[in-house]
């Protein structure tokens, strides 16, 4: 696997490849960095949406997970920057119940590509996050898109 690391406003990130996708994002850094074409893509587009140039990605994903995980996964994808869905609308969408939704969104292995920050209790409180400093982190990246999204 290969892995090339950059620094953040949330730290160190560190993109992990197989087979020229993008399988794992984590946070910290490695010591052997690998400059492959979709690393180096990666990185440029996560330091493109830190900086408030990009809202998306466009980038080829292989997350390692069940099939019910890559659909959670996937449909993560399809909320717009900016906004959020709850636990519950995304159950709705997928046919599935809220937990089942919430366990596989805590196990997303390449977060912030994937948005799970973007998902938000009923209510819509902020709800759990199981990244880096947990509920700030999803703060900050709600609040870096809710910015970004502004003329």
């Amino acid at each position: 696997m290969s892995q090339l690391s950059l620094r953040t406003p949330l730290g160190d990130l560190t993109l992990s490849e197989e087979d020229g996708a993008i399988v794992a994002l984590d946070w910290g850094r490695v010591e052997q960095q690998d400059r492959t074409p979709i690393l180096l893509e990666a990185r440029e587009q996560l330091q493109d949406y830190f900086d408030g140039l990009r809202t998306g990605f466009a980038l080829d994903l292989a997350p390692h997970g069940t099939a019910f995980q890559r659909r959670v996964w996937a449909a993560l994808r399809d909320i717009p920057s900016g906004q959020t869905c709850s636990y519950i609308g995304l159950a709705r969408l997928l046919g599935s119940g809220p937990r089942a939704v919430g366990q596989a969104n805590g196990r997303n292995p390449i977060p912030i590509i994937i948005p799970c920050h973007r998902v938000v209790a009923a209510d819509g409180s902020i709800g759990g996050y199981s990244g880096h400093d947990g509920i700030a982190t999803k703060r900050y990246l709600l609040d870096l898109e809710r910015r970004n999204q502004q003329p």
